[in-house]
């Protein structure tokens, strides 16, 4: 009897089996017949974002509706799909420059990808939905480039991202209450990774009847000589800012954003906050007048070294490609961010 190799698989004998006469058919073997047949480098070049871009291109028959409705462009889901193509190694959709419709082999995949794909999203995420990252700030969110970072993080990976104000020097990161945070100013905590994103404008923040109430523009030494409220616990601006010799005679602290621009509503003195509050109806009885001078206040993102959330990185990483456009033309528009320094 001739010796098998010990890796060909054998058939039994018997009735019913083998290949003699009066058996069925062999049962057939080889790539793409069985488990973990196909290569595992075809296997990892394919992501659930290809997947979504086939399906929602599958489902609209329209590059322009399905760009909509992944939040992307035609450009990018174009890519997407043919990546998915060439690592299929089939044509998914015919396309001409008036139609799009589905192959034979496209619509095989969108039949088994409406089945599977939401059974492997339940696997991964049981109770309904994607885990949330808490971000954190201490007072006056940044606006528009915040919200376009959550925007863009909430489509690529589908988890939510939840808001939380904290009134200390971490904006929550310390006490494990948030997993990113906006930080303006100086890090004054250890065990915290700091991801510089630029610098802020600052204005000066006065009384509405306040003599500095109707410049154009205020010296920023000129401030150390009316009372000054600070914001001791989440404020950027310190005594020392103004040096040795120029620092303000009369000082009012304070421990969050409200109770200073209440405190200069009230007349008790003047402070300094980010150029934003501009754009915000902060309060009628403060006026706000830009400042010449000063120090560079800078802002960043904040997260701990030690246990840190899984997409912190992710959504730092939309942060700097939400800002990059801004910060090389040097902080423009709604950002109001100039580029990080050089080595930071």
């Amino acid at each position: 009897m001739r010796q098998l190799p010990e890796d060909t698989p054998r058939t039994p004998e018997g009735p019913g089996h083998g290949n003699g006469p009066g058996t069925g058919p062999a049962r057939e073997t080889g790539p793409g017949t069985g488990p973990g047949t196909v290569p595992a480098a075809r296997l990892a070049g394919v992501s659930l974002r290809h997947l979504h871009a086939f399906l929602a291109v599958a489902d609209t028959l329209s590059f322009t509706d399905a760009a909509a409705r992944m939040s992307s462009n035609q450009p990018a889901l174009t890519r997407s799909i043919r990546r998915l193509e060439e690592h299929m190694g089939v044509r998914l959709f015919h396309r001409t420059t008036r139609q799009v419709c589905l192959t034979p082999a496209g619509a095989t995949l969108r039949e088994e990808l409406q089945v599977l794909l939401p059974r492997f999203e339940k696997a991964l995420f049981p109770h309904g939905s994607a885990p949330g990252l808490r971000l954190g700030f201490a007072w006056l969110r940044p606006d528009e480039w915040v919200q376009e970072a959550i925007r863009r993080f909430e489509a690529e990976t589908g988890a939510r991202v939840e808001l939380r104000r904290c009134d200390d020097a971490g904006a929550g990161v310390g006490r494990a209450t948030v997993d990113v945070a906006i930080l303006r100013g100086r890090l004054r905590r250890s065990g915290v990774k700091e991801t510089p994103l630029g610098t802020e404008r600052y204005v000066a923040a006065v009384p509405r009847r306040h003599p500095l109430a109707g410049r154009e523009r205020v010296d920023w030494f000129e401030l150390a000589e009316y009372p000054l409220v600070l914001n001791e616990v989440t404020g950027p601006i310190q005594q020392r800012d103004w040096g040795i010799a120029r620092r303000p005679s009369t000082v009012l602290h304070c421990l969050n954003f409200d109770e200073c621009i209440e405190s200069v509503a009230a007349g008790k003195g003047i402070s300094v906050v980010p150029d934003l509050v501009l754009r915000r109806n902060v309060h009628p009885s403060v006026a706000f007048v830009p400042l010449r001078g000063g120090p560079s206040i800078g802002i960043s993102l904040i997260q701990p070294v030690q246990g840190s959330h899984p997409l912190a990185d992710r959504f730092v990483r939309v942060v700097q490609q939400v800002l990059a456009p801004s910060g090389r033309r040097g902080g423009a528009a709604e950002s109001a961010l100039a580029a990080p320094a050089s080595g930071d």
